[in-house]
């Protein structure tokens, strides 16, 4: 006997491996150069890679699903996620300087989850706040290209800043997959 689910049904679009997100030929982080040389390029690459794994988890949604909660009580969404992450990188920002710390992004603490609501306009500033503080972090350590480097206000190694922020993105990357199959059921890597 069938049971009726409101779950969706696990999909994906790939077709070549039907258990990844897309097919190699398709996916953009897939490279056909070898990989970087040096310690700092590949950071920056698993970072590159990490950051469209994000937005690819993220494509072809509307406002709606993209700020649907995962499970109660969390208020974990997929625009939660992308508004989190334009608020950490900001809060790089401020363990990279000596001065004074930019203050929090959305107000105050959780807001970037609590309230990522389903508005086409917040969804729209979401990305552009991202992009920009994406942005201003790369520049900021741009001028710290030695990773040993002790930089802000608690002396923290640049590479220490650098791991830590593939670490986040790769942990929100996960939590990102389970929420775009619990919206529609698209799985993969």
């Amino acid at each position: 006997m069938h049971r009726m689910s409101d779950q969706p049904a696990r999909w994906t679009e790939a077709t070549v491996h039907p258990d990844m997100w897309a097919d190699p030929d398709d996916d953009p982080r897939n490279k056909e150069t070898p990989g970087p040389d040096g310690e700092l390029a590949t950071l920056l690459d698993f970072l590159t890679g990490y950051r469209m794994t994000l937005r690819m988890k993220c494509e072809g949604l509307d406002a709606e699903q993209l700020a649907r909660r995962s499970v109660p009580p969390s208020t974990m969404s997929l625009l939660g996620l992308i508004r989190h992450l334009a608020e950490v990188e900001r809060d790089w920002r401020n363990w990279i300087t000596d001065g004074d710390p930019l203050p929090k992004l959305y107000g105050r603490r959780d807001a970037d989850f609590d309230e990522a609501v389903a508005e086409q306009a917040m969804v729209d500033a979401a990305y552009a706040d991202l992009e920009r503080e994406q942005a201003a972090t790369d520049a900021a350590l741009a001028e710290h290209p030695d990773l040993g480097e002790r930089v802000g206000r608690d002396n923290t190694a640049v590479r220490e800043l650098m791991v830590h922020r593939i670490e986040e993105y790769a942990r929100h990357c996960g939590h990102a997959d389970l929420l775009r199959e619990c919206v529609d059921g698209r799985v993969g890597q």
